[in-house]
Formats: C-alpha cells, sequence, structure tokens
C-alpha cells in the first residue's frame, strides 16, 4: 500500500516527495528497534566465533580491508557458502555476520564471510571491485581449506545484495575465471536501482555519475548474470526496498535467472538479516534447497 504522504512537497520519485523518499532509504527510522538488532549480531557473532572452528583475516586482495573469515565445515571437500554484508554501504564489517555460520556449518558447508572497505573510505565502484576479488579467491583457493570449487554460493543483504548482484554480472574473464564459479545465490532486501538513492539523502555520501548510477544498477543488468538467484525480502522492508526487490524479481524472471521469491513474515530489515542465521527458518531451507543440502535433522544452535 502505497504510504501518507508527509507533506504537500512535489514528487522528486515515482509517487514520492523528497521527504518520502529520504525516509524510505532510511531503513533505521523505519524499523524502531534497529539499534537492539543489531547489537544482537554483534554478540551472536562472538558466540560464534568462540563455539567454531573457524580461520581469521585472511587477505584476499591489496588493501588491508579486503580480508575473510572461513568457518569450516566438520568434513571436506564441502559446498562453500559466502556470505556478503549490508549497512547501507558505509557500516559495519565480517565481524558482525559470523553468525550466518550457524545455519550452514552444521549442514556440512563451509563458510565464508567477507570485509571490504566501506565508504567513503573508498567509492562504490571500489567497494564492487573489492566483492568481485572476494569471489575470485574463494573460486580461486576453495580446495585450499577444503571447498568444493564446484560448488561455491553466495548469499547477501541489503547493500551487500546489491554489490552481490553487480559482481555476478561481471564477465568471468575479466578476473581470470574460466565461468562464473558461483552456482547461484539468494539476495535479501537490496536495493536494486541507484536512480532513487541518488535522489535521496544517500546521496550526500554515495557519490555517483550519471553512468555510473546505470552502470551500478542491478536491475539494469539482470540478463548478464549468469546464475540462478533467489530474491527474498521482508515485509517490514520499506516500501521502496520491497518494491525494488519486486522488480529485480520480475527482471530476472524475464532473464530466465530467477529461482525463488520469499517474502519473510513479521521481520523487519534487520530482523530479516538475522534469518541467515537461523537454521530452522524459510531462508536457510531456500539456501540448502538451491545448494542441495539436506538440513541436519536437529538443527543447531538457539537464534
Amino acid at each position: 500500500m502505497r504510504e501518507a504522504r508527509l507533506s504537500a512537497e512535489p514528487t522528486v520519485y515515482r509517487h514520492y516527495t523528497k521527504a518520502e523518499l529520504d525516509r524510505n532509504f532510511d531503513q533505521r527510522g523505519w524499523a524502531r528497534n534497529a539499534e537492539e538488532v543489531i547489537a544482537r549480531y554483534v554478540a551472536r557473532s562472538r558466540a560464534t566465533r568462540a563455539r567454531l572452528d573457524h580461520r581469521r583475516n585472511v587477505r584476499y586482495g591489496p588493501s588491508a580491508d579486503e580480508t575473510l573469515d572461513i568457518f569450516y565445515a566438520p568434513r571436506s571437500p564441502a559446498p562453500v557458502q559466502v556470505f556478503v554484508h549490508g549497512g547501507a554501504w558505509r557500516h559495519f564489517t565480517k565481524d558482525d555476520y559470523s553468525f550466518v555460520a550457524d545455519s550452514f556449518v552444521p549442514a556440512g558447508i563451509h563458510t565464508v564471510v567477507l570485509s571490504f572497505a566501506n565508504l567513503p573510505t573508498v567509492r562504490l565502484p571500489d567497494m564492487l571491485a573489492q566483492v568481485r576479488r572476494g569471489f575470485a579467491w574463494v573460486c580461486r583457493h576453495a580446495e585450499s581449506f577444503g571447498g568444493d570449487p564446484s560448488r561455491v554460493y553466495a548469499c547477501a543483504h541489503s547493500s551487500g545484495a546489491h554489490l552481490t548482484a553487480l559482481a555476478l554480472a561481471a564477465d568471468p574473464a575479466a578476473q581470470g575465471l574460466d565461468d562464473g564459479c558461483v552456482q547461484a545465490a539468494t539476495l535479501l532486501s537490496g536495493p536494486y536501482d541507484m536512480e532513487p538513492v541518488m535522489l535521496s539523502a544517500r546521496s550526500a555520501y554515495v557519490r555517483l555519475t550519471a553512468y555510473e548510477v546505470a552502470a551500478l544498477s542491478p536491475l539494469a543488468h539482470a540478463d548478464a548474470i549468469r546464475c540462478p538467484i533467489v530474491i527474498a525480502s521482508a515485509d517490514g522492508d520499506t516500501d521502496e526496498f520491497k518494491r525494488q526487490s519486486d522488480a529485480f524479481a520480475a527482471a530476472l524472471g524475464r532473464a530466465g535467472r530467477l529461482a525463488g521469491r520469499i517474502v519473510l513474515t513479521g521481520m523487519n530489515h534487520f530482523e530479516g538479516m538475522e534469518a541467515f542465521g537461523d537454521p530452522d527458518g524459510p531462508l536457510t531451507a531456500a539456501i540448502l534447497n538451491q545448494m542441495g543440502v539436506a538440513r541436519p535433522p536437529a538443527a543447531g544452535y538457539a537464534v
């Protein structure tokens, strides 16, 4: 349902006034418990690192920010799930998202969590280049940590879903890879169209040229993505984020790349992220099904 107008201001994008568009790109303002939920990410991630066998701060690229953590499945060779975090392109690191391994490691999946530089330390094209290098590193080095290079998958949330979609649309040859390597992906609550982003308050720190707005909009490049994608969203996402998930799913469908559409009920944008760490939830079920991995009989760890 279209949200009520906040003022009599003229519209700047679709039916949104500037104030409405700003509100739609302010997930923390939209979800009143955002800070509480984010604090849970940190506490759960600390507990995950204390519990699971892992290797921290593996360098995958030339800069200090280009590191990853590997959480090891009990047996190898095993499939690999790579997670790319969100945070409006300017917040968080891999250390805040270790808890995603709670869903995958018990199912026999090595879990890789990426870090990369955030805005404004670098520009958005540089962030994307780092994420692409992260995927390329995993593809090339999977065997070195017991991963099956023919079974590499990806999942991501929010701005991480945006970066992952673009990374999967890249020409593998440009990264020195024979093929895309990533077999399938699940993207949750991402922004896939940069035009309204640049008309919102986020343009104060997301600085793009007109060419980059189009080049960095996954919605315009769905037909370049080479693997099947599950698009997920939370029913408590902002109106514009929900619209963009629907639009990107439709574009992927037209390109023959949509593997499924999931809506997480009763969750806002930040609670939706926690679904990656719920071994018994519908998001994990979809990811395991996508990977051809059976859910463990006794799920795993408490959420």
